[in-house]
């Protein structure tokens, strides 16, 4: 679906990292648009000067937050839970579900540890973590079809690989995992708010992500989907006032559990961050997922385009199922750290990943930012 040139760049004004560098680090941190920047300093105020007061209002914000995500992947409110970030919401996930000695996980061997460290934690139970040898990140449901058995309990995947960009077939994993009756549990922390994912349609069982990267919102807000038929099937490892039917109610001792995912949500949310995204989400809102996927691919297509006239090697998957947002590239004789700081004295931000040049650029990245980064990586070469 095409949006017009026009409203990504109207969208760019809404950025003011453009003011000073040409941004392509997104699959780190995201700088937050000036709405974000300015919800968050009205939350400041309000916690300021109404506390208490403002709390209730807060509050209903933190359900429009809700709402959004679950629009984003065609899901019900009640699959939704928010979280601090992508480990909060694959350790729920990993530490809730009711493991027996001998049972295994499979991940990919080179998977970032958010997606690595809370199923190898599992050791002490009993729980085996199989590592499915990857080829730069190139893997997929037939590799870990030669891992799995009948012990496996769940296949642990993330949507987008963070050193390459290798976006992984979702569709295939959750046959695969439905086949021998496991879970697909999904890192999609570089993907959400960039591709479409349809849960109607392809049927994960959960899947975590922060807000700081395609969603543009700041740290420490993010998600957690869980399909309602598994919510109960998960112990909830840590529970507060808020975990329960009549949160707020605190003359209430009885311990009645929500029925949605958010009696994952234990305590007191960050408010501040979640204010941030949901402004962020507001303003991407319009741009439909498919637009955003279209735009990516025509920015990282110029990208490689630039990394191959100055003598470099693409080593991101660029096939049509597999791009992302993501170009992981080498230049021959040239360390990717000694780039990374160049192109930094230059006011381009790019990032270094597994000895090579990781560059991730968002939707309101314009030709002049691709212009910049082409004369920074010259400079170097």
């Amino acid at each position: 679906m095409s949006v017009d040139a026009t409203a990504w760049q109207e969208l760019r004004k809404q950025m003011p990292v453009c003011e000073r560098w040409a941004y392509f680090d997104h699959a780190a941190v995201a700088p937050i648009p000036d709405v974000a920047r300015r919800a968050i300093i009205r939350w400041a105020e309000e916690a300021a000067t109404e506390a208490e007061l403002a709390w209730p209002r807060w509050r209903r914000r933190l359900e429009d937050v809700r709402t959004m995500l679950a629009r984003l992947l065609n899901a019900d409110r009640d699959e939704i839970a928010l979280v601090r970030n992508t480990t909060e919401g694959l350790s729920i996930i990993a530490e809730g579900f009711p493991w027996q000695a001998g049972d295994n996980v499979v991940v990919a061997e080179d998977e970032f540890p958010t997606n690595l460290f809370p199923w190898l934690n599992l050791r002490s139970r009993g729980v085996v973590t199989r590592l499915v040898p990857s080829r730069q990140e190139r893997v997929g449901p037939e590799d870990f079809a030669r891992c799995v058995d009948a012990r496996t309990r769940m296949i642990a995947v993330s949507w987008v690989a963070f050193a390459t960009g290798h976006r992984r077939n979702l569709d295939g994993f959750a046959r695969l995992a439905h086949s021998i009756g496991a879970w697909l549990v999904v890192d999609g922390i570089q993907a959400l708010g960039a591709f479409p994912l349809d849960t109607r349609k392809i049927p994960i069982d959960a899947l975590a992500a922060d807000g700081h990267k395609w969603l543009l919102g700041p740290e420490g807000a993010g998600c957690l989907f869980v399909r309602r038929e598994r919510i109960g099937q998960l112990r909830p490892v840590q529970v507060g006032w808020n975990s329960v039917r009549h949160a707020g109610r605190f003359d209430r001792p009885e311990f009645a559990l929500k029925d949605s995912a958010a009696r994952f949500e234990g305590g007191s949310p960050n408010m501040a961050g979640f204010h941030a995204l949901a402004a962020s989400l507001e303003l991407l809102e319009p741009f439909p997922l498919e637009g955003r996927a279209a735009r990516l691919r025509f920015l990282t297509d110029r990208v490689v385009q630039c990394v191959r006239e100055l003598g470099g090697v693409v080593c991101s998957d660029r096939s049509e199922n597999a791009f992302s947002g993501i170009v992981a590239a080498e230049f021959p004789g040239v360390s990717a750290a000694a780039i990374k700081q160049r192109c930094l004295e230059l006011g381009v931000v790019l990032n270094e990943r597994a000895g090579r040049v990781r560059i991730s650029p968002h939707v309101y990245t314009s030709e002049e930012d691709i212009a910049r980064l082409r004369d920074a990586l010259k400079s170097v070469l």
